[in-house]
């Protein structure tokens, strides 16, 4: 068995959305100072990261919050898709061709925005590869019900609304800000636990792969 942690390492050099709070971790108590503990304070945005999108995120409401989403989803088979460099959105006829195996209920994608990571890259990258609108409809009607990609938001920089609101209204869970640039394409088991925040429109978590 191989673990993969997919997950970001939460720092003030890790970049965030623009417009967010920037990260601030700040110790309130340390032993070198004569204090008993070392007492950290975590200053961030619920979207920071590795993290999950809750419903109300983009449909507000009375749409889910974080702490409602099913485990049963966030928990369970995955495969992880893998596409070239050369390809700039993830849409409709990219995911036809993507030969992803029937059945698939968990779907994560792995384009050049992992190299980002693996190459510590601390500037928010606008270029990034994102999922299309007529993408997410692709994976509504193929039963995906949850999707993770490698960068920190599934829908484009320039307008993110159409793909999370058809993902979310669909009832599919979006994992954002993987890292999956040391894990190959295939079939995975996911454990993805988001901080269980009352309601939040997201929260950060902790995911990883297991090689099955």
């Amino acid at each position: 068995m191989h673990i993969y942690d997919i997950s970001l390492t939460i720092s003030e050099q890790l970049p965030v959305w623009p417009g967010d709070p920037p990260i601030r971790l700040q110790r309130l108590q340390k032993m070198e100072e004569g204090d008993s503990c070392n007492v950290t304070h975590l200053n961030m945005g619920a979207h920071v990261g590795t993290h999950v999108d809750a419903p109300f995120h983009f449909l507000g409401g009375d749409s889910a919050t974080v702490e409602s989403l099913p485990l049963n989803l966030l928990t369970g088979r995955v495969y992880v898709a893998q596409f070239p460099d050369d390809v700039s959105q993830i849409d409709a006829a990219i995911l036809q061709a993507a030969n992803i195996p029937p059945r698939t209920r968990r779907l994560l994608f792995k384009t050049r925005n992992s190299a980002y990571w693996e190459n510590q890259t601390p500037e928010f990258m606008t270029d990034f590869v994102a999922l299309t609108p007529d993408g997410a409809e692709f994976l509504i009607h193929r039963g995906i019900r949850l999707v993770g990609v490698d960068y920190l938001s599934v829908a484009p920089f320039a307008d993110g609304t159409p793909t999370h609101q058809a993902l979310l209204q669909a009832g599919v869970i979006i994992l954002e800000g993987l890292n999956l640039s040391q894990v190959t394409p295939g079939r995975y088991s996911l454990y993805c636990l988001p901080l269980k925040i009352d309601g939040a429109d997201g929260a950060p978590a902790r995911a990883i792969l297991i090689g099955v």
